[in-house]
């Protein structure tokens, strides 16, 4: 698409139909690969955001997704997609996204566009490559945010829940909306992430999957503590239990198997964290290390939550013990975050700079990549 026609907007819009949302999608990829200097600087847009999950909420069906053009679609086709979003989603939790946001791109834009616009294909077929193209542009836009590339990563979660409405697929868009509600959290908009995580039970609830009602609820927590709303905080934390303990996960996508106990202990010790009560983040952060070794990025996030924890306890010992290893790992990987994670641990850590066990945390962890 010609500079002079790409709108400043792309990606921002949740389409009304198809053949818009493919339009919207493939020249976003083109425009990333073109590494657009309008992407790069956008930023996170509340309005953008809320309407996507209205519209996620409220349109029809995707309605035809017929394709016409000359190359057939087949299984192999979509079975492609998913495998390389399994094999990059595991090398972007064990290295960091920006080892290999890129490639993904790239890949959207060679093969998987062409697919879309002009691909040859029923209206089943067509389901099936929307919901394949929805999870890898999801995982493309959980990269950004990974990069704290804001702004980027809405465009991209936007269109990955058009392509997941086009393919009715109730799951995938309640997972897509709980990693906008994520994101939101972490950026600090606490209200909107409320909207959002709200928004991922309706659509669990529609699906049935009590795994993603579960990821849902705990997002509504960790919004409710980032407002200091105790009580609110508690009864989301309930329902997240409730759910989870209801879920069946031989019946639910292997791609949800990421969400287990460690994984929502470690949503539990965040909220417990941001209410200040250590003892009860300490509790959960140890459960959260009880976690599937090849997430890597996730245990230095859990590594950092168990450290500040230990902190706010008055372990300062132990706390800069766990914190030499969470800044080890901070600095193998090329993830924006996890240095986001070290930079707010460090801070937490400054009060004691003179304590010996500071000291020593310092003289430890100066050979190591900045972080």
């Amino acid at each position: 698409m010609p500079a002079i026609l790409t709108p400043l907007d792309l990606g921002q819009e949740f389409t009304h139909t198809w053949q818009e949302g493919v339009a919207t999608v493939t020249a976003l990829w083109r425009a990333d690969v073109e590494r657009r200097r309008f992407l790069i600087d956008s930023t996170f847009a509340i309005g953008a955001g809320s309407v996507g999950a209205i519209r996620w909420l409220t349109s029809p069906p995707g309605g035809q997704l017929n394709g016409t053009g000359g190359r057939r679609v087949g299984r192999a086709d979509i079975a492609a997609i998913h495998e390389v979003t399994r094999s990059f989603g595991e090398l972007d939790n064990r290295f960091g996204s920006g080892r290999v946001r890129s490639s993904v791109v790239k890949y959207l834009d060679t093969a998987v566009s062409p697919l879309l616009k002009d691909g040859l294909y029923d209206e089943s077929t067509g389901r099936r490559l929307a919901a394949a193209a929805a999870e890898l542009t999801r995982l493309a836009g959980w990269m950004a945010y990974d990069m704290e590339q804001h702004g980027l990563a809405q465009r991209y979660l936007i269109q990955a829940l058009r392509l997941a409405r086009s393919a009715d697929d109730h799951t995938l868009g309640g997972e897509i909306l709980a990693g906008m509600a994520h994101q939101a959290i972490y950026m600090g908009q606490h209200s909107h992430a409320l909207d959002l995580a709200r928004s991922a039970q309706l659509a669990a609830r529609r699906a049935g999957v009590h795994t993603l009602l579960a990821s849902a609820h705990v997002l509504e927590a960790h919004a409710h503590a980032g407002l200091g709303d105790v009580r609110s905080c508690g009864v989301a934390l309930h329902e997240a239990e409730c759910a989870f303990d209801a879920r069946k996960p031989d019946d639910e996508p292997v791609w949800l198997s990421y969400f287990d106990e460690a994984y929502l202990s470690a949503k539990f010790a965040h909220c417990f964290r941001d209410l200040g009560e250590g003892e009860r983040a300490v509790r959960q952060a140890r459960r959260s290390l009880d976690m599937d070794s090849r997430y890597v990025r996730g245990r230095m996030f859990n590594l950092s939550l168990l450290a500040a924890g230990l902190l706010q306890c008055g372990e300062l010992e132990e706390a800069c013990s766990v914190a030499g290893t969470a800044f080890a790992l901070a600095g193998e990987l090329q993830s924006t975050r996890s240095r986001s994670y070290a930079a707010d641990l460090r801070r937490r850590l400054e009060p004691y700079r003179n304590e010996r066990a500071v000291l020593t945390l310092r003289e430890r962890t100066r050979e190591l990549a900045p972080v």
